[in-house]
């Protein structure tokens, strides 16, 4: 079968900064969600950090398994019991200019009646010997539908940070 993306919304931030990123009324009419962000954080250092909710939910009942390389260091964690899940990490004010941390979010069955995955990818680059890449497995343990994702920023998302919110059907 072939998949089908289709835009839902999309949100670029502004001058001013954002703490946060909200899709809300998500329809219940796809298979899967994916959100692509590309992000910069206004936190003073080379990595900022942002996280994950649902449905606005800041329960304890997220947990996430990452791989992760730092600076060419490899490392690995497991949580549960967390009010979000680790999104990633954006590139800070001290990191190169214009530079942007990419992510990609996937969560199949948003709007299955299970709890749900989410599958993120994410990597930041500095122009220099600093980097950042991760894997992450991520479940949220409700079994309602997903309407709403928010992503929020250890600081503030800054001024040109994107998000782009889609859902795919199996056709």
């Amino acid at each position: 079968m072939a998949n089908t993306y289709t835009l839902i919304a999309s949100s670029t931030v502004g001058l001013l900064g954002a703490a946060s990123i909200d899709f809300t009324s998500i329809p219940s009419t796809y298979t899967d969600l994916l959100l692509k962000v590309s992000a910069r954080d206004s936190t003073a250092a080379s990595r900022g950090a942002f996280s994950i909710r649902f449905n606005g939910s800041s329960a304890f009942n997220y947990s996430m398994k990452e791989l992760r390389d730092v600076d060419g260091t490899a490392s690995s964690t497991g949580v549960t019991g967390q009010s979000e899940i680790d999104g990633g990490r954006t590139v800070g004010t001290t990191a190169t200019a214009s530079t942007f941390g990419n992510v990609e979010i996937y969560v199949p069955n948003y709007a299955g009646s299970t709890a749900k995955s989410a599958s993120i990818d994410n990597v930041l680059e500095n122009n220099s010997t600093t980097y950042y890449s991760n894997l992450t497995a991520g479940l949220w343990s409700l079994t309602n539908a997903i309407t709403q994702v928010t992503l929020t920023c250890t600081g503030s998302f800054v001024q040109y940070s994107t998000a782009y919110l889609y859902g795919i059907k199996n056709s």
